[in-house]
């Protein structure tokens, strides 16, 4: 799923921030969407810092504090991080969502090359960030 482009992106952070934006209309994409307006206008630290604790408070005026997911979230932000800085197109989220399509795939989450299912549904990785737990290959053959 594709994020929509259509809302103005600080329109859509006060939104968040404000904790009104409708639930049917933050979905994964527009986490990701999120995640990258932090990081393209904070320093890392501050920008996960600041969306972490954004989202708790926007699942919590929904009623859903227990929805929020340490782990999964400063990995996707984390993931992200690195992405923009390995971009050319960083600075426009059209063009960095269609080069990272595979951040947006949900249902096979990018994490899962990262983590075990296991860890990723354990309570600990809920309440604070997790290490990854499974090593990535990436790299090796070129390493040499």
């Amino acid at each position: 799923m594709q994020p929509d482009l259509s809302m103005d992106e600080d329109d859509f952070l006060a939104q968040f921030e404000a904790g009104t934006l409708p639930q049917d209309g933050f979905h994964h994409a527009d986490h990701l969407h999120a995640a990258w307006l932090y990081l393209t206008r904070f320093p890392a630290a501050e920008a996960i810092a600041r969306f972490a604790q954004t989202l708790k408070s926007y699942a919590a005026a929904l009623g859903k504090a227990d929805r929020y997911h340490e782990t999964v979230t400063w990995a996707h932000m984390l993931l992200v991080n690195e992405r923009i800085g390995r971009s050319d197109a960083a600075g426009n989220w059209g063009q960095f969502s269609v080069a990272n399509a595979d951040l947006f795939d949900w249902k096979n989450s990018i994490l899962l090359q990262y983590y075990s299912q296991q860890t990723l549904d354990s309570e600990l990785a809920r309440r604070v960030f997790v290490m990854p737990d499974r090593l990535l290959d990436h790299g090796k053959a070129n390493a040499t």
